[in-house]
């Protein structure tokens, strides 16, 4: 086992995996910008080392800064968190070559499933269902019309480099095939440098699941149940929970083992998230998450497994300590992500806290890095917490999210928690009726 960690990212994933280190033993190190040097993770790490300035750039993406901050501290090992790094294959390589361990895929992993054509090719082939589109990147207008005609209207183009939404766009009609391509192209090249897209059916009112995997260097892998990940917005997931309130048994347990057989049959190694668009009981592949997702909570609420603990392990090449039978589901959990944002507008509200107070009590977990008199900078994300809430039916968790929302107190900045008080007592979600488009409508007609 490891005897000390480098934790490269920041926030309340940095904490998080602190948290996870300490209970095994094992020594920190947190690296951090000049803008948060008064975090709470520098705070509570063994040992920190300041990488750069407030720009991510120079800071949490700057490669050299990190592996020099693993050298004067003689870490052994980098566990990348999610966002910055976590899913850059060339970093996972620099790490190895410096005798480090990277806690995560193997790099050729995360570049594979860093290509979304490839990527979906690769699941296709291990017998993975995904949305018909086209075969291969799209450079061609009139290659797209083709393509778009084949698969029929509506289309959704995407950006072959990337996530999140960005160089992702609709072309409902063939009239609006050319637009929405430029328009792709365009934003796909900004974000990513790169402006290949491709060709997907759209699906009109899906759910978005997907798969939680973890599979050690000595063959086992195990599914970890599903997340429904459909509030979103922007494609942004704003809450998820898990079980999904749609899914069978039986439906959960057929994908979950052909997620597991896919895996093993790529030799993946480590956690991984396998996502999906769900519509008229078919399941159907959008892409796959080569690191710990923001959303692992719920999973550990429900399996009483702690991924990062996990992680560690099969990075240091012990073996799962359990099989698929082993796994057991219990209860109910759901996730609300707070930003620093204007409920309304969303608008980002760095600042200074003030007071807050965090809730507690049975089934009450909060992931964050903040405190009073903390100063969130307006460099990065503006996720500030995770209120993850536990119960043994989706209706006790959600009576407990209730309780626990309104003992949540933040101030000196906006945050969402009111976006949540009010989500909550909505008869649609209540109810569990609701897709990836439902919020943006919802919010549409409450504004």
């Amino acid at each position: 086992m490891f005897e000390k960690i480098l934790i490269a990212n920041r926030g309340e994933i940095a904490l998080r995996i602190h948290r996870a280190c300490k209970e095994m033993g094992i020594s920190t190190v947190a690296v951090h910008s000049t803008a948060d040097a008064d975090a709470m993770h520098v705070r509570l790490a063994d040992e920190s080392v300041c990488i750069g300035p407030p720009s991510s750039a120079a800071s949490y993406l700057n490669i050299p800064a990190i592996i020099t901050a693993c050298e004067i501290t003689g870490a052994e090992a980098v566990h990348p968190g999610y966002g910055f790094l976590s899913e850059n294959a060339r970093f996972a390589e620099i790490v190895e070559a410096h005798n480090l361990t990277f806690i995560g895929p193997k790099a050729e992993h995360i570049r594979l499933m860093g290509d979304k054509i490839a990527a979906k090719q690769a699941v296709m082939d291990a017998g993975i269902p995904v949305v018909p589109g086209s075969d291969g990147g799209i450079t061609d207008n009139k290659e797209a019309a083709k393509v778009a005609e084949k698969i029929g209207y509506p289309v959704l183009i995407k950006a072959a480099a990337g996530g999140g939404g960005r160089g992702m766009k609709v072309a409902p009609t063939a009239a609006d095939l050319q637009t929405a391509l430029s328009s792709a192209r365009s934003e796909a090249k900004a974000a990513f440098g790169d402006d290949a897209v491709y060709l997907e059916k759209f699906l009109g009112n899906p759910r978005h699941i997907e798969i939680q995997v973890i599979a050690d260097s000595h063959g086992n892998v195990v599914h970890l149940g599903e997340r429904d990940c459909s509030l979103q917005r922007r494609h942004q997931k704003v809450l998820e929970e898990a079980p999904s309130p749609i899914l069978t048994p039986a439906e959960r347990e057929k994908i979950g083992h052909v997620v597991s057989d896919a895996i093993s049959k790529l030799g993946y190694l480590g956690v991984g998230t396998v996502e999906f668009l769900y519509e008229n009981g078919e399941f159907y592949f959008i892409e796959m998450n080569t690191r710990l997702q923001v959303e692992h909570p719920v999973t550990e609420m429900i399996t009483r497994l702690d991924l990062v603990e996990e992680q560690i392990r099969i990075a240091a090449g012990e073996p799962l300590g359990y099989t698929q039978e082993d796994i057991v589901f219990m209860g109910h959990a759901i996730e609300c992500r707070i930003n620093a944002e204007n409920p309304k507008t969303f608008t980002p509200s760095p600042g200074t806290i003030q007071d807050m107070h965090m809730p507690g009590g049975l089934g009450v977990r909060m992931d964050s890095a903040i405190y009073s008199g903390y100063k969130i900078p307006p460099y990065y994300d503006s996720l500030i917490g995770k209120l993850i809430i536990h119960g043994t039916s989706r209706e006790e968790c959600i009576k407990r999210l209730n309780r626990a929302l309104h003992e949540l107190v933040i101030t000196g900045i906006e945050t969402t928690i009111p976006l949540f008080e009010d989500l909550i007592e909505n008869e649609q979600f209540l109810k569990g009726d609701y897709s990836i488009n439902w919020l943006e409508k919802y919010l549409e007609s409450s504004s």
